[in-house]
């Protein structure tokens, strides 16, 4: 009888420990200091694998052994240790780390240590980027980085925003930064798109890295003048699969009106200063022009992704669907995006590969904006329509002459009688080889090739009743005057790029070495379609302009290289070179030298700081560079060109004037160069 207690008691025990060692679901969310969540925190089992990470929420969902101890980590931030509750719900709070300085950055060709920079580098990830309604990118960082201004351009959907860091400093060519996606130098957007970024998804970005003087930027030769954005997109990472749902529903209102006059005010200062005729032309309607082109609309914005590993092969992939409707009245926006992360892994870790692709399709509908400026100026006495008349019976004023369009013209009548829609698809993308060497593991191999296409097509179309003076012609044998227009356009452009480098890094006594070299080569080509000339009706049509066996063409070629070294952490020198080659130019000047040169100095080092806990760092930093600017100038303007002069250039055969063929645009144009010297105190 003993002996069968002693056998049930040893098998509840045994169960007992089965039941404990179970594994159960814990959820739970993650929140800072101040109760504001935290995504992408890495969620392991203490001293074991890697579980998944925190979503735009902060929550998580992992499935664990009801033992377990888990760990959470996060760049930025302190490690969290906690042991897995009964109830399976945590709250976990995670703390500021008082020295991030050892957190890694994304730089030009490579990246570094914060506390090892010398330049002007700012860095913004994902976890302080903007909140809200976001539709293109680099709305993420507005207000973010001192010295970086991100003004919208005006409340179309998608038109982007005007970047300058540390204001312009192009005379001629672009004051826009160069901006590097995932290692991809990207050119301006395709025809049909709202703006260059407007085919990015925000939610797919990681962090944002802006290099801002020439010291830091310099590595980026002819096209670092106004600075650079390093945009990096989000990663997969190791662990079991994570899905992330976010949808976001916004509602846009005009934040405000341009003051102008009531319909009551204008006819009392008409009566008091103006003549007979003018009066005699005053309405009776009480019109607010700028209320009657604006209206409240909707947004949403829905993302999934769902970030892992396949067979140890880390992955992200992402959907996102935006849908927003313009102020404006007629505007919209709709997008579609995908986007693919692999990260591989070979040899024992010696190769590592990285691809990201991303496509984009976008439907957009431009509303005529000629329709704000005319909501301001034209009469408020009038009506928005004036019954049955040849404009669409929108009230218009009319030369009495001829009977055309006069002056000021109806805003709604702008927007009602205009269709202008395009249809964008671009994709990006890139595969990065990074190899360590067997033989030599301090150095190694980075082979970086990229691709950005872009295809736009759309149609422009104004009613004749909208412009008659618009392309007018007289039907043959008829006094009919037809007008308006139906405009076809097409472009194609392709952006192709390889870049390799070699890095070597070694620790010693006297110091650390980072020496760098690599070769970049880039071609831009861009193919037109221009169908023009065609009326409303399509009665009549002028030639179509084709570029399909002339492509214009634009090729970069780049050597540059870097050295960095640092003492003791303490004293750092860093020094870099880049000799650029451009098809802009003409051959005798097709090749400029971009150099640049920091020194820093960490005292937070030096003994009589080193323990001192109210300091957590401070450095003085000094540097110099070369920079150069060519985007933004005519590919070919270093050529000769002939066209027919004016008739203030006419020349005198007997007794007639004939234009002749004179030079056109024909100038030495080449590389604009900028030299900063920057000092500096970084203090924390």
């Amino acid at each position: 009888m003993n002996l069968k207690r002693l056998i049930v008691a040893m098998m509840l025990f045994v169960f007992a420990i089965q039941a404990n060692a179970q594994d159960k679901v814990v959820t739970g969310k993650i929140t800072d200091a101040s109760g504001v969540a935290v995504s992408g925190v890495t969620i392991k089992v203490k001293n074991g694998k890697a579980l998944g990470s925190s979503n735009s929420e902060g929550t998580f969902s992992v499935k664990v052994a009801s033992n377990a101890t888990l760990q959470f980590t996060s760049v930025g931030f302190g490690t969290v240790e906690m042991q897995v509750p009964a109830s399976g719900t945590m709250t976990v709070s995670m703390k500021a780390s008082n020295d991030n300085l050892n957190e890694v950055v994304v730089i030009g060709y490579g990246s570094a240590k914060k506390k090892d920079l010398t330049g002007a580098v700012a860095t913004v990830s994902s976890k302080d980027f903007v909140k809200g309604a976001i539709t293109t990118p680099e709305q993420l960082i507005v207000g973010k980085v001192a010295g970086v201004s991100v003004v919208a351009n005006d409340g179309t959907p998608g038109s982007g925003s005007v970047i300058r860091i540390r204001g312009g400093s192009s005379v001629n060519a672009s004051n826009d930064p160069l901006i590097v996606i995932d290692g991809v130098p990207v050119d301006g957007g395709v025809a049909g798109a709202p703006s260059a970024l407007s085919l990015i998804n925000p939610n797919d970005v990681e962090s944002f890295t802006i290099l801002k003087d020439a010291s830091a930027a310099a590595i980026y030769g002819s096209r670092a003048s106004n600075g650079v954005i390093i945009i990096t997109t989000k990663k997969g990472k190791s662990g079991k699969p994570v899905y992330t749902f976010s949808s976001v529903m916004s509602v846009y209102t005009p934040a405000k009106y341009v003051d102008v006059m009531s319909a009551d005010q204008f006819r009392t200062y008409v009566k008091a200063n103006g003549t007979a005729s003018d009066i005699a032309k005053l309405g009776t309607a009480n019109t607010d022009w700028q209320k009657e082109i604006y209206k409240t609309s909707i947004g949403t914005d829905n993302n999934f992704s769902v970030s892992g590993a396949i067979k140890k092969v880390p992955f992200r992939a992402s959907l996102g669907y935006l849908n927003q409707q313009g102020i404006l009245t007629g505007g919209h926006l709709k997008r579609t995006t995908l986007g693919l992360n692999f990260a591989p892994k070979f040899f024992k870790d010696h190769l590592k590969v990285d691809i990201n692709l991303k496509g984009a399709v976008t439907e957009n509908k431009f509303a005529n904006s000629g329709a704000v400026g005319a909501a301001t100026e034209y009469d408020p006495t009038q009506a928005i329509y004036s019954g049955n008349n040849r404009f669409g019976g929108f009230r218009e004023w009319i030369n009495l002459n001829n009977g055309s369009p006069f002056g000021t013209r109806n805003p709604i009548g702008l927007l009602k009688q205009s269709d202008d829609r395009s249809h964008v698809e671009r994709s990006i993308g890139n595969i990065q080889f990074d190899y360590k060497f067997h033989f030599l593991p301090d150095l190694r191999a980075n082979l970086n090739l990229g691709y950005d296409v872009q295809t736009g097509h759309g149609t422009s179309v104004v009613n004749d009743s909208a412009a008659s003076d618009y392309r007018n012609y007289t039907v043959p044998g008829t006094s009919i005057v037809k007008g308006g227009k139906n405009d076809i356009y097409r472009q194609e452009r392709t952006n192709k790029l390889v870049d390799f480098y070699l890095n070597y890094v070694k620790e010693t006594k006297a110091g650390r070495f980072d020496i760098m070299a690599g070769y970049s080569y880039q071609n831009f080509q861009t193919k037109d379609f221009f169908y023009n000339g065609y009326t409303y009706d399509k009665t009549q049509k002028g030639a179509d302009l084709t570029f399909s066996y002339n492509i214009p063409e634009l090729t970069l070629i780049g050597l540059y290289s870097r050295f960095n070294y640092s003492y003791k952490s303490k004293y750092i020198f860093t020094a870099s070179v880049r000799r650029d080659g451009s098809s802009r130019f003409a051959p005798e000047s097709r090749w400029g030298v971009f150099p640049s040169a920091a020194a820093a100095w960490r005292i937070k080092e030096e003994s009589f700081l080193k323990n001192k806990k109210s300091i957590n760092d401070l450095k003085l930093r000094v540097g110099y560079g070369v920079t150069g600017q060519q985007d933004g100038l005519p590919l070919y303007s270093y050529l000769p060109t002939y066209s027919l002069s004016s008739n203030q250039r006419q020349y005198q055969f007997g007794n007639s004037f004939v234009n002749v063929w004179s030079p056109g645009a024909y100038y030495p144009t080449t590389w604009e160069e900028t030299r900063t010297l920057n000092f500096a105190v970084d203090f924390a």
